[in-house]
């Protein structure tokens, strides 16, 4: 079983002390690889008979329509943005998250509280507000953080989605050159990412690897989260239930996929 705890407070309504399930978060800069490893991880662990979620930014039907079209008019400031996504992941905590970590299932997340944190962190946005209205939120069984150089995302990004407003930082970087732009942000982005995988122990994963060579480290990293579940004692007659684990602190891994440090998980402030 997996304790219920939170980064700050614990929500109003929210009871229990135990989960069976498992949280597992995939944070990236866009462009890293992060969601075709949620994908290949999801069908790995359906394979191996384990039930799965998946979630991530805007899927939520409170807020997620709404933040699509205000980013579209490039008009959000810092703190408005912070706010919508807030509701955005509220409510995906409680009407997604909870129900499946609550039925047994492992809930893969490509993305979660970090990736706010991070990108309020470099437009400006006081660490210590972002701290409090995030400090809802679940603390995960594993969070893995996929590492990248702007060298190596640049050409990835150009042969895919190209420049994006947002994650070029245009929404506050001065200049009218999207390519100086972008490089700067992403190097404040990755920065940030970084100083927040140290200080709460993320599982750090060299993302300059191929996808094969990525996804069975993380194959490894994950299968010692899930293997050996407790069965769900309510499960019913009959009825194969994934099982659950749980882990302690996180690992580093190195280009060779090599396991080079361990550290406690810790909760996360900004």
């Amino acid at each position: 079983m997996t304790e219920l705890s939170f980064y700050g407070f614990r929500p109003p309504g929210i009871e229990g002390e135990s989960l069976p399930g498992r949280l597992i978060v995939i944070e990236a800069t866009d462009g890293a690889g992060r969601s075709t490893h949620v994908a290949l991880l999801k069908e790995w662990l359906e394979d191996e008979g384990y039930a799965v979620l998946d979630t991530g930014l805007r899927r939520s039907d409170l807020a997620g329509p709404g933040i699509q079209r205000a980013k579209g008019g490039h008009t959000l400031d810092p703190i408005t943005l912070n706010l919508f996504y807030a509701a955005d992941f509220w409510d995906r905590l409680e009407r997604q998250i909870l129900p499946a970590l609550r039925a047994g299932m492992v809930v893969l997340a490509d993305r979660y509280v970090f990736s706010l944190i991070a990108r309020a962190a470099v437009r400006g946005v006081s660490l210590e507000w972002m701290e409090e209205l995030y400090a809802f939120a679940l603390v995960p069984d594993l969070v893995i953080y996929l590492d990248i150089d702007v060298e190596q995302l640049l050409p990835r990004v150009l042969s895919s989605t190209g420049f994006d407003y947002w994650e070029s930082g245009q929404d506050f970087l001065r200049g009218s050159n999207v390519y100086e732009s972008f490089v700067q942000y992403q190097q404040m982005l990755l920065a940030e990412f970084r100083r927040l995988a140290k200080r709460h122990g993320f599982t750090v994963i060299d993302a300059r690897r191929t996808v094969s060579q990525i996804h069975q480290t993380l194959r490894s990293v994950v299968d010692g989260v899930v293997r050996g579940m407790e069965e769900w004692p309510t499960q019913s007659a009959g009825t194969e239930q994934p099982h659950v684990a749980r882990t302690e602190g996180a690992a580093h891994v190195g280009q060779d996929g090599v396991d080079i440090t361990r550290s406690g998980r810790a909760a996360p402030s900004a």
